[in-house]
């Protein structure tokens, strides 16, 4: 057992998203976390940690996709962290890596990183292709329209018969921004 800390880091996706059970049976002296997208590593709870680990730390991580979700930022933050002399311990798929790991730990590495990178590529085709089918269906896309269409007419009725763009944000409980957009 090292002399260093034992610290982890904690990823999820979404605020709504818990991190409690990912690293829950380790005894850690400080656990950093984010619940933001790992498409970047350009993360507070991420950048925080990073900066606060030193030499003889051991960094745990739930699994390699929490770190990282393309090879690039997987290899760069493992391969600075164990120049620092800072151990990695990836939990679900039991590897650690310190400076001295084997070829196959260092190909198992590469893969599992692919392998998220790969996931997170299937993961944004299929919201792209689900989204296209619900525009080709109809359906409305993001926030709620702020008039329906009854309700357009309505407007575009008064502002022909004289009406102030501001008296019909009004009734309408809207902006008048919303009403130029109806224009």
């Amino acid at each position: 057992m090292s002399n260093g800390k034992q610290i982890g880091y904690t990823r999820v996706s979404s605020i709504s998203q818990n991190t409690e059970r990912q690293l829950a049976d380790i005894h850690l002296d400080k656990t950093f976390e984010d619940k933001i997208s790992a498409k970047d590593t350009n993360r507070k709870g991420l950048n925080e940690c990073l900066e606060y680990l030193r030499e003889d730390d051991v960094l745990h991580v739930h699994s390699i996709d929490r770190l990282a979700r393309n090879l690039h930022d997987l290899q760069k933050i493992v391969s600075d962290l164990i120049d620092r002399g800072i151990s990695v311990h990836f939990h679900k798929e039991n590897l650690i890596f310190n400076g001295s790991e084997s070829a196959m730990s260092k190909l198992m590495l590469q893969m599992m990183g692919a392998f998220a990178e790969f996931e997170r590529n299937l993961i944004h085709e299929r919201q792209k292709e689900g989204i296209a089918i619900a525009k080709q269906n109809g359906k409305q896309l993001g926030r709620k329209a702020a008039l329906n269409k009854e309700q357009i007419t309505e407007v575009k009725y008064m502002l022909n018969a004289g009406f102030s763009k501001s008296m019909v944000a009004t009734k309408f409980g809207v902006s008048r921004q919303t009403i130029y957009n109806v224009m």
